[in-house]
């Protein structure tokens, strides 16, 4: 089985980004701009949050997937690339979480 990446979705995104509004969710929330990419992004966070606090282990899964794609799709609307996200992550999972939060702290 062919595993399936946030790079992957990503490069999906994009590509329904070249479609229409009424061929593509994707390309309607592109369209509708930022304030609409978040608010859906943080719908689907709450949702993931009361599925996580009600144990629903099949919501979350389902909740989380809603998530990451609206996230990107976030992402994709403020000109920010996957891979400027994945960047950050390194370098901070490149020091212990204590030295990295105190780091942010600061």
């Amino acid at each position: 089985m062919t595993r399936f990446s946030l790079d992957d979705l990503a490069t999906i995104i994009a590509a329904r980004a070249g479609s229409t509004a009424e061929q593509s969710y994707t390309k309607s929330l592109l369209e509708a701009g930022p304030g609409r990419a978040a608010k859906k992004f943080g719908e689907e966070v709450v949702e993931a949050v009361i599925a996580a606090t009600e144990g629903d282990r099949i919501a979350l899964i389902k909740e989380s997937a809603d998530v990451l794609y609206h996230l990107i799709v976030l992402l994709t609307v403020r000109n920010i690339s996957l891979e400027e996200v994945m960047a950050e992550l390194k370098d901070r999972t490149s020091r212990s979480g204590h030295a990295e939060k105190a780091a942010r702290d600061s």
